[in-house]
């Protein structure tokens, strides 16, 4: 795809997604990091669910450990992975108190360093809550990237620096969530519903619906 097209994509998504960031729903630093955690290859939708009462009775390090895991895993058990994930959280929790003040890190290297965040879940939490200009490749960006040929890379990192190239920085800080949002809703993975994509015009999908 070349640098014209990629910049007329980019301007229709600023256009039509205004304040879009995330359907994650969270009110601190600390709600976001957990919030991430939990929404691996769970839906947004039901990491918010169980979130409205967890955080209700516990939004902090302190009082997550108070909680204790069983408990914990009681309030989130409906999120794939729960076992794991709770186990994440609570050994993240002991880091942040120990390490950071109980504050969440707002460097990438700290930030991989807590159970359960990749690098993708620490690029999200740098662009949501620091405004760093990252993009965070999940399957929704790197299929939508790939399937409209705006960026291609064999591995999630390669596909990371081949957008890192290509999008301006009065872009990038958008641009997960453009992608994401896209993907989920438009560009979905089994049947594309291309009859309503607003960037069909630009895309180089060569099985368009």
């Amino acid at each position: 795809m070349n640098k014209k097209k990629r910049y007329d994509i980019m301007k229709i998504f600023s256009k039509t997604n205004t304040l879009f960031r995330t359907e994650l729903v969270f009110s601190s630093s600390f709600e976001c990091l957990i919030s991430v955690i939990l929404s691996a290859k769970s839906k947004d939708e039901n990491v918010n669910k169980v979130t409205k009462n967890l955080y209700f009775i516990a939004n902090t390090p302190e009082k997550i450990l108070s909680l204790g895991i069983n408990k914990l895993k009681h309030y989130i058990k409906k999120i794939g992975l729960y076992n794991n994930k709770a186990k994440n959280i609570i050994n993240t929790c002991f880091i942040l108190l120990l390490k950071h003040d109980g504050q969440v890190p707002k460097d990438r290297k700290n930030l991989e360093k807590l159970p359960g965040v990749g690098r993708k879940t620490a690029n999200v939490i740098l662009n949501l809550i620091f405004n760093w200009s990252t993009i965070a490749v999940d399957t929704h960006v790197f299929r939508v990237s790939h399937r409209t040929n705006f960026a291609i890379g064999k591995t999630v990192q390669e596909l990371e620096k081949e957008l890192l190239n290509h999008v301006p920085i009065y872009f990038m800080l958008d641009f997960h969530s453009w992608l994401v949002k896209h993907g989920r809703y438009v560009c979905t993975a089994i049947k594309p519903k291309c009859k309503i994509c607003f960037i069909k015009h630009l895309c180089e999908f060569k099985n368009k619906v």
